[in-house]
């Protein structure tokens, strides 16, 4: 007589289960959601961090790092690096530059670095005092491919040339490549939307802290630079 009861003991079971898998997910859903509001509000707060060191020491070469042309001339953003670079330069702060960057395929014939070189060139920089490296396609390979260059010319001390958004993860980089004597020196734009890079700088971050956590591991994954 007690049969006709274990179906509905069995449904309420089935329930609970459902119910306790789903507050399970619930959870970690949340938490997930959690960290990553966290991570990104970490990022914000390290690149509005960011402060020109003062005073800015002198250093053998300036690397300037790289941003996209314009039919073979600097976009804005860029000018602004060089602009920055050229005052350096005309303060005595550096006495070389190593510009760094590749081919955009955008259209440009110019890599970035020559495009970069003859914007430097325009403002009155001798050509002998600007070296190109021209493979670069990323930050991280900006100051990959620009540390043997600098150690050829027996360069010891450096400034990394950048946007301030820009900057803490370009020092990040360097540090990671084992830089020694260098600073990284960004300056504000007043061109370039300020919401918009800040955005696109903390998922280009993240993603430099997965390629150096997979780096350190000796693992090369998909998405690395």
């Amino acid at each position: 007589m007690t049969a006709p009861a274990v179906k509905p003991r069995k449904k309420q079971q089935r329930k609970k289960r459902r119910f306790r898998v789903f507050a399970l997910l619930l959870r970690v859903a949340f938490t997930g959601c959690a960290l990553l509001a966290f991570w990104f509000g970490y990022l914000l707060w390290t690149i509005n961090g960011y402060s020109l060191p003062k005073p800015l020491p002198k250093a053998d070469a300036a690397i300037v790092l790289g941003a996209a042309l314009w039919k073979d001339k600097p976009s804005p953003g860029l000018q602004e690096r060089l602009d920055y670079a050229h005052t350096l330069f005309k303060q005595g702060n550096v006495q070389h530059f190593i510009v760094s960057g590749g081919l955009d395929h955008n259209g440009s014939k110019l890599t970035e670095a020559e495009g970069m070189r003859d914007y430097l060139v325009a403002k009155g920089v001798p050509t002998e005092r600007i070296v190109l490296e021209n493979d670069a396609r990323s930050t991280y390979e900006n100051l990959r491919f620009s540390q043997p260059i600098a150690a050829k010319h027996g360069w010891d001390s450096l400034i990394i040339v950048t946007h301030d958004y820009h900057a803490s993860r370009s020092a990040d980089i360097a540090e990671y490549l084992g830089y020694k004597n260098t600073v990284t020196a960004g300056t504000k734009s007043v061109k370039l939307s300020a919401t918009y890079n800040q955005s696109r700088e903390v998922l280009a971050y993240t993603k430099w802290k997965l390629d150096e956590l997979f780096m350190r591991m000796g693992v090369r994954w998909p998405g690395s630079f």
